[in-house]
């Protein structure tokens, strides 16, 4: 049996394009991909901290050290510039690899850089300020 874990979370990171006119996706950072262990083409779920949105789609590799956060296609209509977004990664793992599993929770600075990386549990009291 396998089970779908959330395996990576980039928390609270600023859109900073919005691209109605492009086929889909969203485009990351590479820093950013590289810190959550995320990979080109994988499927992510990005939920918009303004409005609730939660939005299912591939990753394209952006620009290492841009702090790229781009909404491509419909998903542009509910995610504007300067919305903060959870992204959030997950992996079908056995019940042998669930006894060693400890997503990644990628912290971020208003530019989208790497602020901070923990693995395993995060307090529920983790917010923007923390």
């Amino acid at each position: 049996m396998m089970y779908r874990m959330l395996t990576a979370k980039i928390h609270r990171a600023r859109v900073t394009e919005a691209n109605l006119n492009y086929m889909g996706s969203i485009t990351i950072d590479r820093d950013l991909l590289d810190a959550a262990q995320l990979l080109p083409w994988e499927m992510v779920q990005i939920t918009n901290l303004a409005n609730g949105m939660l939005w299912q789609t591939y990753i394209i590799e952006g620009p290492r050290g841009q702090g790229d956060i781009c909404l491509n296609g419909p998903p542009a209509r509910h995610f504007h510039p300067g919305d903060e977004v959870i992204i959030m990664g997950y992996r079908l793992l056995t019940r042998d690899e669930l006894a060693h599993h400890h997503p990644l929770v990628v912290f971020v600075d208003d530019q989208n850089r790497v602020r901070r990386v923990v693995t395993g549990e995060v307090p529920f009291t983790e917010g923007p300020d923390e």
